[in-house]
């Protein structure tokens, strides 16, 4: 399936300067003397250029802080005022968008439960035609870059030029040391498939925590994200939603100054020598494909085999050998040991996808098990 999206890009509805889009303000909206606070000290960051706040906060279970509702929209306007940095806030139905653009709030953003729905997304996007407002979306909770694509579609469809994807991380089942895990292959996915769409990375929610908010930060601008959304609190400690991902203005300040903003392209000696190494690349990705390629016709015959003289397709003491093996070779040449199980899994699933085929044309669609 083709993708195509008609949007601005980011220097056509706001300006930064050439430098990484910076937006902060806390998770949560609480008084009207925490927002002031933290978003005069915001504004005294000259990369900060958006105030973030969450004015509805649904929990998990009921029975928490759930966000002080409309009257929070009234201190964004206020902060808008005092400071003139533009405002943001996640809606989730049509009446929080009502809301939303009744204070002037400038830029709109859908959260990561609200993407999973595609009849939210087609009633939030039903609810902005006509509305000339960017909007910021994030990806989905689960790991689906096609719920991703189609949120920023709808929108599209919609009318809503002025389009930006947060990368905040996805649920993964498995324990690791992020709060969601960064998966970062699917937003460079999607950074290749609508090369013209700025992404942004949450790195607050990628982390849950602060120690490590600066190795995601700068891990996000050397892939090329177009910004950062950090969540900033005049208070973390005594924050009523997430205050162990959130760091003061001051916090905020030192993180930002101490990123390191790399080149895109290097001088003509350097793009030479790096064209060199590519073309190098490409060379042996060739070379793997035909391995692959042989390796599969292989397998094919194997299953014709195997088929003709009736015995099982997976062999499992077999297979477990030639796990250990190539796990030990591959280690000694230097390679990582999660990564070789990938790969040694995909490899044996399509074996075992393409043995299957063979046993069903052979045997009248039923595979000896």
């Amino acid at each position: 399936m083709g993708y195509d999206l008609d949007i601005l890009p980011l220097s056509g509805w706001i300006e930064t300067g050439g430098l990484p889009l910076i937006i902060s303000g806390p998770c949560s909206a609480e008084t009207e003397e925490q927002v002031m606070e933290t978003a005069l000290k915001l504004a005294a960051i000259p990369q900060v250029k958006i105030f973030r706040s969450g004015i509805w906060k649904p929990r998990t279970r009921p029975g928490g802080f759930e966000g002080v509702g409309e009257k929070g929209l009234k201190w964004l306007k206020k902060v808008k005022k005092e400071t003139g940095l533009l405002t943001t806030v996640e809606v989730a139905n049509p009446t929080h968008i009502e809301q939303a653009l009744k204070y002037g709030v400038d830029i709109l953003w859908i959260g990561a439960r609200t993407v999973v729905n595609p009849f939210s997304i087609h009633e939030l996007a039903s609810a902005l035609k006509g509305v000339d407002i960017p909007v910021m979306i994030k990806n989905p909770v689960n790991p689906d870059i096609d719920l991703w694509i189609g949120a920023l579609e709808r929108f599209n469809k919609a009318g809503i030029n002025k389009l930006l994807a947060i990368h905040r991380g996805f649920y993964f089942f498995e324990k690791t040391p992020f709060r969601n895990a960064p998966m970062w292959e699917i937003p460079i996915e999607l950074k290749r498939i609508f090369p013209g769409l700025p992404v942004i990375c949450d790195p607050s929610h990628i982390c849950g925590r602060r120690e490590i908010l600066k190795e995601v930060a700068q891990k996000a601008l050397d892939l090329e994200m177009n910004g950062l959304m950090l969540e900033s609190h005049i208070n973390p400690d005594i924050a009523l939603t997430d205050k162990e991902q959130q760091v003061t203005p001051e916090y905020l300040g030192t993180l930002i100054s101490s990123l390191v903003i790399r080149k895109i392209e290097g001088s003509v000696e350097f793009e030479t020598k790096l064209e060199e190494l590519r073309t190098e690349i490409d060379k042996l990705d060739a070379e793997l494909l035909n391995i692959i390629a042989r390796r599969m016709n292989i397998v094919d015959e194997i299953g014709e085999y195997k088929s003709t003289n009736d015995i099982t397709i997976l062999q499992l003491e077999r297979w477990n050998n030639v796990v250990i093996n190539r796990l030990r070779t591959g280690i000694r040449l230097g390679l990582d040991k999660k990564f070789l199980q990938k790969i040694l899994e995909i490899v044996h699933e399509e074996s075992i996808r393409r043995q299957t085929e063979i046993y069903k044309k052979r045997n009248g669609g039923k595979p000896k098990d």
